[in-house]
């Protein structure tokens, strides 16, 4: 999976996840939340992709550096002691935007695309650290993508990964991009 590189027809199927997911919760009358740093908003942007988003989509945030996490809840202790890009991190994040919007679910996304980032020493391209807060219960997942051939790829990429633990919560079957 970490060499697979997405393509036109891959988008569209993402994209069509997404609808099917926010769909979902529409009919189910729950809210969601993201707290994003590697997808910068690209989860958030899915979901208000289909018509009546805003009656689940409570908010989201986009904490691209170590500040904005902070300063959205992220404990400053656990990203220094865990480093940003760690299941700790990506867990703390699910959980702060959460509670934040008072939502019943919340997701929390962490890593690096194909570049080393210069801030954190803790990064790895390709490493992404994920998180889904839902009632009292958090799942957490980690993967590793190779390389893709446009930043929106990276970030529909993890996206997708995302989709298909949240399809796994909501028991919503979601069509396989990355197997």
């Amino acid at each position: 999976m970490a060499g697979k590189k997405l393509d036109e027809q891959m988008e569209k199927t993402i994209r069509n996840n997404y609808r099917r997911l926010t769909g979902c919760l529409i009919d189910r009358k729950m809210t969601i939340t993201t707290m994003e740093s590697i997808t910068c908003g690209q989860i958030a942007s899915l979901i208000t992709d289909t018509e009546g988003a805003s009656a689940i989509l409570k908010g989201a945030f986009v904490t691209y550096s170590n500040e904005a996490k902070i300063m959205q809840g992220v404990p400053e202790a656990m990203i220094e002691t865990c480093g940003v890009y760690s299941k700790e991190t990506a867990r703390a994040m699910a959980e702060a935007c959460k509670q934040a919007y008072r939502a019943d679910i919340g997701i929390g996304i962490t890593g690096t695309t194909g570049n080393i980032d210069p801030n954190n020493q803790d990064s790895v391209p390709g490493e992404v650290y994920y998180a889904v807060a839902v009632s009292d219960t958090i799942i957490d997942g980690y993967f590793q993508m190779g390389e893709q051939d446009s930043r929106l790829y990276y970030k529909l990429y993890a996206a997708e990964k995302v989709a298909e633990t949240l399809g796994d919560v909501l028991g919503v079957e979601i069509e396989a991009v990355l197997a």
